[in-house]
């Protein structure tokens, strides 16, 4: 595929509390595009505030999509979404749109845009069979441990609760002898798409103080409500509430910490993920970076990342 042929899509990353939504906004609306949710947690009903989901007022008539479009106790993988993300992009060009990837989930974004092959993804159906009756006899803990020896990288960034995640991580690092990172490193050469690949950043200190201050606001707006609510339904030991902003809270209904320590936890814990976050695109993809950290520079912003994607992309700005 040459690539004049490529589809055109537009993607908008950067860490949580950055400005993605506004700036996404503003841009749909220059290249008369549609935005397809980059964030693996916004695709779970009822779960809104904890997610920082926009709301019906904020897309003013831009269409989005990926939202709402799983129960709390479904799992999710980035095979699913790579595969939903493919379609939607073809929908929105078969009707002259532009497509938008905004979000936050590096991997799941990466996966979309480069030529990852998960069918032909290594596996050994008898040694995952091994491995299920070693979380049947061990527990799960014991299983992430095993992951945590031969996989550090994988073994951070999945939830003990999340098996079946652990337990694909050590099926690959069986088969290949490579960690799952490793892997999937080796799958990320060719983009599939003729992408405008924009990212925002912002002062550290800045950014943490914008973290903070969202929490803050989130339990303001009915977090506690919001996640208690999932806690009474039943809903745990699954994908989506391993999410921040849950996990947290879960433990405060355990009874395992004080309200005012899940808060903090909270916040700490969003932090520490969005600097994971920076971390993952400057080493992972080849960002156009735009600082958002002077506010009086918005509009000049604007500006500079409409003429960043009109040049890359050969698109034509309705302002």
């Amino acid at each position: 595929m040459t690539k004049m042929e490529k589809e055109k899509v537009i993607v908008l990353i950067g860490p949580t509390a950055v400005g993605k939504t506004n700036t996404s906004i503003e841009l749909a609306k220059r290249f008369d595009g549609e935005i397809i949710s980059g964030d693996s947690m916004q695709i779970y009903k009822r779960m809104d505030i904890g997610t920082a989901k926009i709301s019906a007022d904020e897309m003013e008539g831009v269409p989005h999509h990926l939202l709402d479009i799983r129960n709390p106790e479904d799992s999710f993988s980035v095979a699913e979404f790579q595969q939903l993300v493919r379609k939607k992009i073809s929908d929105i060009h078969s009707r002259g749109k532009t497509p938008m990837i905004v979000g936050g989930t590096g991997l799941y974004i990466q996966a979309v845009l480069y030529d990852y092959q998960f069918t032909e993804t290594p596996g050994d159906e008898r040694y995952r069979l091994e491995l299920e009756e070693d979380l049947e006899k061990h527990g799960s803990e014991w299983l992430h441990v095993k992951l945590k020896k031969v996989d550090p990288v994988s073994a951070f960034n999945i939830h003990p609760n999340n098996t079946r995640r652990v337990i694909r991580a050590l099926e690959i690092y069986h088969c290949t002898g490579k960690t799952m990172s490793e892997y999937q490193e080796s799958q990320t050469h060719e983009l599939q798409y003729d992408v405008a690949l924009i990212g925002l950043t912002m002062d550290r200190e800045k950014l943490y103080k914008r973290i903070n201050l969202r929490v803050e606001l989130m339990m303001e707006q009915g977090l506690l409500e919001e996640v208690k609510a999932l806690y009474d339904e039943g809903v745990r030991d699954v994908q989506s509430v391993q999410a921040i902003g849950y996990k947290e809270l879960y433990e405060f209904f355990d009874g395992a910490v004080s309200l005012e320590q899940a808060i903090e936890n909270l916040k700490q814990n969003s932090r520490r993920y969005a600097k994971r976050q920076l971390t993952w695109f400057r080493n992972k993809m080849d960002v156009a970076w735009f600082d958002m950290t002077e506010e009086s520079l918005h509009v000049k912003n604007i500006e500079d990342i409409s003429e960043f994607i009109a040049g890359k992309l050969q698109l034509k700005s309705n302002k």
